[in-house]
């Protein structure tokens, strides 16, 4: 088990208090336990939206590989990107999560070089090892997208010694539904891809990627606000995906090295129907929202904020709900937090309440399951993929 971190922001933010619910432990199912209450602080969790109607935690699997003696990739650990897999082919089952490793087994972050398949019974294989495949170090981040046609696209931001000061601008790997990499895009805008989502149109699509990186490591811990967010067009009608067009679409997001998580910046991105990206701004606590993300040919800066503060406590990982809201994990506490596309923040729910402060340093990758029943997530304090349901 690797050791929690407590992500510090000296740009942080007022919140209001929390006081989390009791723990219930009767009437669950083995191995599952029950998230805590929505706070009840001023203004608390409605009980509405979509996490209103979830109320247990559930492990699903260990994301830690099982691999040969000294083969690289055995005991990675620090699980971050989570996408589940839309439809079969290959090594991938429709349904399936796909889970990237930062560390390696010593807990060197920006070294992780395995992505591991999880079902959803909690059966565990290994989709894609980069360490046969990459010279170098690797470092997989939250940044894991996977399309219909089964490419895969992860994120790499590598260090050479698990420290912010040897991280590299990295890369985007594309790999096949085999498990192996097919393609890799880097320079330009690419600049430690920390997450990602994607559009998939079929013979094109886009990725939308958070870089981390611009500058970051020279201002040595300083706030920089040169984080960007890049739209990424594909050509799918070659194989492999040939890259279009690349356009930085959000500029001007606050990014610093960090001692105990690498390195801060935008983070989680998940597109809406209407076009819109949301990112999550982890240095400033809000959501910001990128209007026409998807046709844009110019930056729209750092964005709208749509909710600042409160209950986003340096939110990482960030989807959205089938209701089309918003839903954010946080760095600094263990929490989930559901905020509607008019920045109202409507629940906020512990996922996990170990270690001081609570749960602080665990939540990264979340994907709602299929169906719409639940959320999945990963727990890098226990190395693990988890079902909110």
């Amino acid at each position: 088990m690797k050791v929690r971190k407590h992500i510090s922001l000296a740009r942080r933010l007022p919140v209001l208090g929390i006081v989390a619910g009791a723990l219930l432990t009767t009437g669950l199912l083995p191995g599952a336990v029950p998230a805590a209450a929505a706070s009840t602080s001023v203004g608390g969790g409605t009980g509405s939206g979509f996490l209103g109607g979830l109320s247990i935690v559930s492990k699903v699997a260990s994301t830690v590989p099982a691999l040969g003696k000294g083969v690289p990739g055995n005991g990675d650990v620090n699980p971050y990107g989570v996408a589940v897999v839309p439809a079969s082919t290959g090594k991938l089952v429709a349904g399936d999560v796909l889970v990237s490793n930062f560390n390696d087994a010593a807990n060197n972050q920006g070294t992780g070089v395995t992505i591991t398949e999880v079902s959803p019974a909690g059966k565990v294989s290994v989709f894609a090892n980069l360490g046969s495949q990459v010279k170098g170090p690797v470092g997989l981040t939250t940044a894991l997208s996977v399309f219909r046609n089964g490419d895969v696209f992860v994120g790499s931001l590598p260090t050479t010694n698990g420290k912010a000061q040897t991280a590299t601008a990295g890369a985007i790997y594309v790999i096949s539904s085999a498990g192996k990499v097919i393609e890799t895009i880097r320079g330009g805008d690419i600049n430690g891809p920390w997450d990602m989502t994607a559009y998939d149109g079929g013979n094109s699509g886009d990725l939308f990627v958070a870089n981390v990186l611009n500058g970051t490591v020279a201002a040595n811990g300083k706030d920089v606000a040169k984080g960007t967010v890049v739209r990424v067009a594909l050509n799918f009608s070659v194989s492999p995906p040939r890259v279009s067009q690349e356009v930085v679409i959000g500029n001007g997001l606050d990014e610093a090295t960090n001692a105990t998580a690498l390195v801060l910046g935008p983070t989680g991105v998940a597109l809406a129907p209407n076009g819109t990206l949301y990112v999550a701004d982890t240095v400033a606590n809000r959501v910001a929202a990128i209007p026409n993300a998807r046709l844009r040919a110019t930056s729209d800066g750092s964005g709208r904020s749509v909710s600042t503060g409160q209950f986003l406590k340096a939110p990482l990982g960030l989807t959205l709900a089938p209701n089309g809201d918003i839903l954010t994990v946080n760095g600094n506490d263990g929490e989930i937090t559901e905020t509607t596309p008019q920045g109202q923040q409507v629940n906020w729910i512990f996922l996990d309440t170990a270690g001081s402060p609570r749960g602080a340093g665990t939540l990264f990758g979340l994907a709602v399951q299929p169906g719409n029943k639940g959320i999945y997530f990963v727990d890098d304090g226990e190395n693990q993929l988890n079902l909110f349901r």
